[in-house]
């Protein structure tokens, strides 16, 4: 065992202790009114104590893992009330054989004629006394069942933030194939005409690389870093276009220590590329703005379209590259930002407006 699991255990252990304690706390000080001292109520409540331990750890621990994952839900309700049941019947008998009779004895110290009708009859009478018996139950239940809502709300969030990165990586997974498709097609053209050039590329691609691989992996990367990647990726474009593109990209602001999630604004400068330069034979352009504002981002990226309509595929695979820039924000910058396409006659043209700061990573 490793030592981020071993803290991760004692985590857990130190979690659980505390929880108890308030438990503790809190039934004493309900328990205590009325009673002789806090003292003598916080070891009846000790004395019960085994049966709520018991009873959440069952149902946690052994019946809802064993059959709510596997969906085995009527095995779940019967286990649920066999559980039920038997820590009823457990925290009848501690009372009567235990915590009441201590109660009695202590309260009768102080009161000499102090006459409890609960302890009146036999074991059996007393354990099947209906009264005492719901009363039994209401004690023993609800204890467990905030035990288990917090468990159930941890259990909730635990898998839907284990989702969201599932979703997440998958996103980041569409990402990367598809810019090295394109990238790798530069180079490949180069290195047929045995370009001066293709050095240039392959250390461009080198460090584009080194970024996904190594510094992607992070939630959050510095802004200046991904901008950075930003421009190699346009060095790289180009030069595989040469004089047949006329690319304007104009940085605004200070740029110091904000961070972005990764790869988030790269999408649209490829999806300019290829749906706009990459299909027109001249008189191809783009332009790339960024604005920086403290923790507000501006990004606008417009280009040209060809006069006749790209094919299917090709169109295809541009909405994805929208839909996934479009999802990583949702997931990421919920109602902290703005993403707004306007796809005219001539230009195509996507804004991307983020603060930077609201992040839900």
């Amino acid at each position: 065992m490793n030592l981020s699991k071993i803290q991760h255990s004692y985590g857990r252990l130190f979690v659980h202790l505390m929880f108890w304690m308030v438990c503790i706390i809190w039934l004493t000080s309900i328990n205590g009114v009325g009673m002789p001292s806090y003292t003598i109520t916080l070891t009846a409540v000790l004395m019960l104590l085994p049966v709520h331990l018991i009873y959440f750890y069952t149902l946690r621990y052994l019946v809802i893992e064993k059959y709510l994952d596997s969906r085995r839900f009527l095995m779940l309700g019967f286990s649920f009330l066999l559980t039920s049941l038997f820590c009823l019947c457990l925290y009848r008998t501690i009372e009567i054989l235990f915590s009441d009779p201590f109660l009695f004895n202590n309260i009768k110290k102080l009161k000499p004629d102090f006459w409890w009708s609960k302890l009146d009859g036999s074991f059996s009478e007393q354990f099947f006394n209906l009264r005492y018996m719901m009363h039994a139950l209401e004690q023993s239940n609800t204890v467990v069942w905030i035990c288990l809502m917090i468990s159930f709300f941890k259990m909730w969030y635990e898998r839907k933030q284990a989702a969201l990165q599932a979703e997440l990586n998958f996103l980041k997974g569409q990402i990367h194939p598809h810019f090295l498709f394109n990238t790798l097609n530069n180079l490949y053209a180069h290195t047929l005409s045995q370009s001066p050039k293709s050095p240039v590329i392959v250390l461009g691609l080198s460090n584009i690389l080194r970024y996904m691989l190594y510094e992607c992996n992070s939630d959050l990367v510095p802004l200046k870093r991904d901008i950075e990647i930003l421009k190699s990726y346009i060095t790289l474009e180009k030069i595989r276009y040469e004089e047949r593109l006329d690319l304007n990209l104009v940085i605004k602001g200070q740029i110091g220590h904000q961070q972005i999630i990764p790869l988030l604004m790269l999408p649209l400068v490829e999806n300019a590329f290829k749906h706009g330069a990459s299909e027109m034979v001249q008189d191809a352009w783009i332009n790339v703005d960024l604005e920086v504002s403290e923790h507000r981002l501006k990004f606008k990226v417009s280009n040209s379209k060809p006069s006749e309509p790209v094919s299917s595929s090709k169109s295809h695979f541009g909405k994805i590259g929208l839909t996934n820039v479009r999802s990583r924000l949702e997931l990421l910058y919920k109602n902290a930002h703005s993403f707004t396409t306007y796809d005219e006659g001539d230009m195509f043209v996507a804004i991307l407006e983020v603060n930077l700061k609201s992040s839900n990573r």
